[in-house]
Formats: C-alpha cells, structure tokens, sequence
C-alpha cells in the first residue's frame, strides 16, 4: 500500500457493469520528503514518473491524501467479479505522524 496526494479526477463515457458505483482519481504517490512536508504541501525530492489512476468508492476529493492498494489486492472489493482495476483508493487519511528518519 502506498500513500498519495489526489490531483484531479478522469471521465469516462463507458465502464464495464461489473464495476460498482465510484469514479476515478488521478493521485501522485508520495515519498518520505513529501511525507515531512505535507503541511507545506511540499513535493517528491524526485519527480513522479507517472500518475496513478485510482479506483474510488469513498468519496476522496482534490487536495486530499490516500491510502491506495495496487495489483491483485485492488481488485478485492470485487471478488469473485474480474474487473481491470490496478489501483484503489482504500483509505482517505486524516492525519500521518513520521517519526525522524535516523539517517538524516
């Protein structure tokens, strides 16, 4: 599981009926620099190569950080149904406490 920051959402004009009622989130996973510099809504110390597509039944918004599960475990709510889903928003975090980095 990893943690992210939700940037936007995607549109869709089809989905399969297989999927229950949510919508798509696009969300930039967060390292350690980030992590320490969520109040200042500070960023990566490497850029993302990529964003991440999360699936959302919560109800998480813009600005707002997540948990989010990917692979085989995002597809769980779904079981015993086949969905393509990679990623899925499994928490909507309120609050993360880090404790110092001994390395730093």
């Amino acid at each position: 599981m990893r943690i992210a920051r939700v940037h936007g959402t995607v549109t869709l004009n089809r989905s399969l009926p297989d999927l229950r009622p949510g919508r798509y989130l696009v969300a930039n996973v967060l390292d350690r620099d980030a992590l320490d510099g969520l109040a200042e809504e500070g960023g990566r110390a490497t850029p993302m190569p990529e964003s991440l597509v999360v699936f959302d039944q919560l109800g998480a918004g813009t600005g707002q950080i997540i948990a989010v599960s990917e692979g085989g475990e995002a597809t769980m709510p779904f079981r015993p149904g086949r969905v393509p889903i990679d990623a899925y928003c499994a928490a909507i975090i309120d609050s993360i406490h880090l404790e110092p980095a001994n390395d730093r």
